[in-house]
């Protein structure tokens, strides 16, 4: 089955353990249709770039997805319907990285606290 790594934002009005409860009601969406996370991340409260909504802030987190495109396409579709989600970015990937992202290992490094 193919790979995709799908990211979305949440409002920033809705608790953490709202976008839990969100993040697994997506999760359900991709298992019922076929499909397996891999791997789930909560990215924190972050600035965004630009307002979305009147939203300055969001929720973000981050799937790896192991399924059918169908499955991929059917959580897209709940995502617009839901009121809570800004944005959603989903690409396909060749493999799957089990290691933690990026975004999570700069974080846990504290590179802020060294540049000052």
């Amino acid at each position: 089955m193919p790979y995709y790594e799908h990211v979305f934002i949440a409002r920033q009005d809705i608790s953490p353990a709202q976008v839990e409860g969100l993040t697994e009601t997506l999760a359900k969406i991709v298992t019922d249709n076929g499909g397996k996370i891999e791997k789930s991340e909560y990215w924190g409260l972050r600035n965004l770039q630009y307002k979305i909504n009147k939203n300055r802030k969001g929720h973000y987190s981050l799937f790896n997805i192991d399924g059918p495109a169908a499955a991929v396409q059917e959580l897209e579709r709940q995502e617009k319907i839901n009121d809570d989600v800004l944005r959603a970015l989903t690409i396909r990937v060749e493999e799957l990285n089990p290691e933690p992202s990026p975004v999570l290992s700069r974080r846990d490094r504290g590179d802020r606290d060294k540049r000052r």
